[in-house]
């Protein structure tokens, strides 16, 4: 037997000694151990964490049509808890180190795209749609004709516009760009602060928060988003036990007496499946679940394979194992965030720093999902975080997002106009699908200019021609004589 074989047979088949955990999540046939199993899993937990903050500041800031809000502390229960479940059901699963939790972007959509529209329900019940969409597909195996209808630029720069729509949210979110009054006789839409300049101490909270983010960032420092949030978190309680400043906005941060607490669990299960339909136009509606599917399933599939390759678990073609199931987990993970009313889960790109730290299988997703379900009782701790300390993650995450336009071709105009139109509509309309809409109907009129239609998939046709309906709706609806 050649020396080859010999290392082909020790890969393939694991030391008679091992434990049958070990043989279930292939840890030493992976070339791993459990030491570094458990440190990448308590590393992807600390570099991830922040959404337990974020997510419910996100949710919980956005009102529905109704004027309704979301309680903060049962958005945190239901974060955490959707994470958990999901993190640890990928691991077992999937057996990839791949964790799960609610989607940044995808909130967005939800929050600011979707609730003001209808009801909190009838919102989470299109993720749930969503998310059943995206099981269909991977159990069909149509996923590959998704893939291959929207070119990648277009992928590309949706992510893009996204982070910059993301990043906007944070800079108004923090009060450090505010909308000028109508009274103000000026056509300029915004303005620096509230009055044209900086001023008060949460402002200044924000700004700090901005520059230990991007200084972190830029030392390429573990978790560094998550360390900003909690540090600023500190300085803004320090700042307000001394100042008694009323100007936080939702969360005022203050010690709270109890440091632990029971779960709520009052948003799990609150969803209405087809409520949408009776709240808009059934149009709408079907614009709104693609922009979250479009979001959801192709940030899924650069990070799954991102990670995978990171770790090594490719093989000779290319191919992620256990693709099948672990696309139909995320497509169940979705469904999952929508019933639990914390909107779309899906599985995150910082699972890259467990695998620094040498993760390489499921079995740390049970030490990342372990810890998230402590989160569940930290909800005190985890609802004191005022906007002004986790708007610079925004902003910080709208970076990381932006990054993709460098793989876009500015030289080409068939791709560069219509991925610079879903850049810009999205953050200046303040709507992630005006963006995704301006861009399908660029490209697809350019490219029926330049005498290329047969190269357009049939469903970018269809998704244009949705569109197409959805920016006319106005006068549509006029000609047809309805209100």
């Amino acid at each position: 037997m050649s020396d080859a074989q010999k290392v082909a047979d020790r890969q393939s088949t694991p030391p008679s000694g091992v434990s049958s955990v070990d043989r279930f999540f292939k840890i030493t046939d992976r070339g791993s151990t459990f030491a570094r199993e458990i440190r990448g899993g308590l590393a992807t937990f600390f570099t991830m964490a922040y959404i337990l903050v974020l997510n419910p500041i996100i949710l919980g800031s956005a009102k529905d049509k109704y004027g309704h809000t979301l309680d903060g502390a049962e958005l945190v229960t239901a974060t955490a808890l959707v994470a958990a479940v999901m993190t640890i059901i990928m691991g077992v699963g999937g057996n990839l180190p791949l964790a799960l939790a609610a989607g940044l972007g995808l909130n967005a959509v939800v929050a600011f795209q979707i609730a003001p529209l209808m009801s909190w329900p009838d919102a989470m019940g299109l993720v749930v749609l969503e998310g059943l969409l995206i099981c269909i597909l991977v159990v069909t195996g149509l996923r590959e004709a998704v893939m291959h209808a929207i070119p990648q630029p277009l992928k590309q720069a949706i992510s893009v516009g996204i982070g910059l729509f993301i990043a906007f949210i944070g800079f108004v979110d923090a009060g450090f760009v505010t909308r000028i009054p109508d009274i103000a006789n000026t056509t300029v839409p915004v303005q620096l602060g509230a009055a044209g300049s900086l001023s008060g101490w949460p402002i200044l909270v924000f700004c700090l928060g901005v520059l230990l983010t991007i200084g972190l960032l830029a030392r390429k420092v573990k978790g560094a988003i998550l360390i900003s949030i909690l540090t600023m978190t500190v300085v803004a309680i320090v700042i307000n036990s001394v100042a008694d400043i009323k100007s936080w906005g939702l969360t005022t941060p203050k010690v709270p007496d109890d440091l632990v607490a029971a779960p709520e669990f009052g948003l799990i299960g609150d969803f209405s499946l087809f409520g949408s339909f009776g709240e808009t136009t059934v149009i709408t509606v079907v614009l709104l679940v693609f922009t979250l599917l479009l979001s959801d399933f192709f940030d899924t599939m650069g990070t799954v394979v991102g990670v995978s390759a990171e770790a090594g678990l490719l093989d000779e073609e290319g191919k992620v194992p256990n693709l099948g199931r672990v696309l139909l987990i995320d497509g169940a993970a979705a469904v999952a965030g929508g019933a639990a009313s914390s909107s779309s889960a899906t599985s995150y790109i910082e699972s890259a720093a467990g695998v620094g730290e040498g993760a390489r299988t499921g079995f740390s997703n049970l030490i990342t999902g372990g810890l998230f379900a402590v989160a569940l009782f930290l909800t005190p701790l985890l609802t004191i975080v005022p906007m002004q300390a986790a708007a610079p993650a925004l902003v910080a995450v709208g970076f990381l997002m932006m990054t993709q336009v460098k793989n876009i071709d500015w030289d080409r105009y068939d791709i560069a106009i219509p991925a610079f139109l879903t850049i810009a509509v999205m953050p200046f309309t303040y709507s992630i699908t005006n963006g995704i809409g301006a861009g399908f109907l660029a490209y697809v009129l350019i490219r029926t200019v330049l005498g290329r239609a047969k190269e357009i998939h049939w469903l970018l046709w269809g998704t244009s021609a949705l569109f197409l309906v959805y920016f006319a709706i106005n006068p549509i609806q006029q000609l047809f004589g309805v209100r």
